[in-house]
């Protein structure tokens, strides 16, 4: 195997490992409610910090209120969801062709990194406990580890290829 077809492939498996996290992150907004009634009932038979079960019972409250009395503003989630999954769409272009399309990467490294100041700004408006903010924080970090090995991994492919202008790049006349 080539040194291109090997990086290519542990780009490829990277971009997976991403694109699968970020559906699962996403398809376990559709079902809130009952996650959160099975991770109370679960938290029950575990040794979990009281101010854990204490929150996630009152999310729990929160969305059966919302659930039976204003379902609509679960359609919110319904859409952070969809989100998710478009996002995860937009990972064929690198997986296709990582050098021309690294861009991708790189936006979802800076939306990784938004991450951080939505939870601390976000959190304490919205009642959010720091610890909780914490969590939230740590999809960005954890998130942001894979795309810069992907990064990385799509400039070493980078300079193993020889130079090809985009096909929207001026011709640069002779002088």
């Amino acid at each position: 195997m080539s040194d291109r077809a090997a990086h290519l492939r542990g780009i490829r498996a990277w971009l997976v490992f991403f694109v699968v996290c970020l559906v699962l992150s996403g398809a376990t907004a559709f079902p809130l409610v009952h996650e959160l009634r099975w991770t109370e009932e679960v938290l029950g038979h575990l040794p979990a910090p009281d101010a854990l079960t204490d929150w996630i019972t009152h999310v729990r409250r929160g969305l059966d209120t919302a659930d039976s009395d204003y379902p609509f503003l679960l359609y919110g989630t319904d859409w952070l969801a969809f989100a998710h999954l478009v996002i995860a769409v937009a990972f064929y272009g690198p997986y296709r062709d990582p050098v021309r399309n690294i861009w991708v990467v790189e936006f979802a490294m800076i939306a990784c990194a938004g991450i951080v100041p939505l939870a601390l700004i976000c959190g304490p408006v919205r009642g959010i406990p720091f610890w909780w903010s914490v969590i939230d924080m740590s999809f960005g970090v954890f998130g942001v580890l894979p795309l810069y090995v992907v990064r990385r991994r799509i400039k070493r492919l980078e300079a193993l290829l020889p130079y090809q202008p985009s096909p929207n790049t001026p011709a640069v006349p002779a002088t």
